[in-house]
């Protein structure tokens, strides 16, 4: 069966652990219609996630997407509950609010931290009672869905602030999805990067220059920030090879500093410290570029005892390209010193 536009866009890519972990999650999850609560910074996908766990139990089903956020001002709840015609002024019909739209499916409530607590007490009754009161409605109306929730909040931390309600908070939270950022898979961003390029039917490769940049800048908004680097890069690049100068401004300032901040340790490595290169009485002025970044490494690695990751960020550069450096230096790290 062909996939739909929808299932090729909101698809978990990657090949690290934590995607095979979160996949079999997803596997599990899609087996029943218990409450999910996914976690997650900005970007990270949480709704491509709660999709899949939808397709999985109930693909024919509504999927209805609550984006807690946006539910500011007098008409909150009649976005949410809907209203009878009359209810307010300019209501000159009745509306069904989102909260109908998923019965039978998927109520899926993105940011529910930012739900007010008004809202809150709402939704409980109808999480609980399975019914609900369009705003102006004498009577009430029925709605069993399930319901999956997402936050980038530490919710027990809201609660605890009497700003989320516990019992609401407990009702939801069976079962829990923590989605990584994309700076702790460095291998999936190969992955994403090829997926991204192959739905927007762009045949380009990148510049080892530009790869480097890529998969050692930290990408604060996740895998959406990801997207947005590739669209731009094609959209404004002229052959099948993409440059350091098609990344956005963003990326390249990081370029600019990493680049800046590894000069300066690798100059105070090759100066001075334990990992000091013997040179001859008569040294030249300046060492070869292969050296400084050696003896940096090296130096990195002695301050570290040896922890690869943390000498990668007081180098100002990715894990991935420390251990690239490290086989092309053929520098043992249990030897280090």
């Amino acid at each position: 069966m062909m996939q739909t536009a929808d299932e090729t866009r909101h698809v978990l890519v990657g090949r690290s652990q934590w995607t095979r972990e979160v996949q079999e999650k997803i596997d599990l999850l899609g087996q029943g219609r218990w409450p999910v609560l996914i976690l997650g910074e900005t970007g990270t996908g949480k709704e491509v996630v709660a999709r899949m766990i939808h397709r999985k139990a109930a693909s024919s089903e509504p999927f209805v997407t609550i984006d807690c956020s946006s539910l500011v001002g007098p008409l909150m709840e009649s976005e949410l509950f809907g209203h009878a015609k009359g209810a307010f002024t300019g209501a000159a019909y009745t509306k069904i609010g989102l909260i109908e739209a998923a019965n039978g499916g998927t109520a899926f409530f993105d940011e529910i931290g930012e739900l007010p607590l008004d809202l809150q007490a709402k939704l409980l009754r109808v999480l609980q009672e399975k019914e609900f009161r369009p705003v102006g409605s004498l009577g009430t109306r029925r709605s069993d869905f399930r319901i999956i929730a997402a936050t980038n909040r530490d919710l027990a931390k809201e609660v605890e602030k009497g700003t989320f309600r516990r019992d609401l908070y407990y009702r939801f939270n069976v079962v829990k999805v923590r989605l990584a950022p994309l700076r702790d898979r460095e291998q999936d961003i190969p992955v994403l990067m090829d997926h991204f390029l192959a739905r927007l039917g762009a045949r380009r490769s990148f510049t080892a220059e530009a790869m480097e940049t890529l998969l050692t800048y930290e990408w604060p908004g996740n895998v959406r920030e990801l997207e947005n680097c590739i669209q731009q890069m094609v959209a404004i690049s002229a052959g099948p090879l993409l440059h350091v100068s098609d990344l956005p401004s963003s990326l390249q300032n990081f370029r600019l500093h990493s680049r800046s901040q590894f000069v300066a340790v690798a100059a105070a490595a090759a100066s001075a410290g334990p990992s000091q290169p013997v040179l001859p009485s008569v040294a030249p002025a300046i060492l070869p570029l292969a050296e400084v970044e050696r003896c940096a490494i090296k130096g990195a690695l002695d301050r570290t005892n040896g922890d690869r990751a943390v000498a990668a960020r007081l180098l100002g550069i990715g894990r991935t390209t420390l251990y690239r450096k490290l086989k092309e230096y053929q520098i043992d790290v249990v030897n280090a010193t």
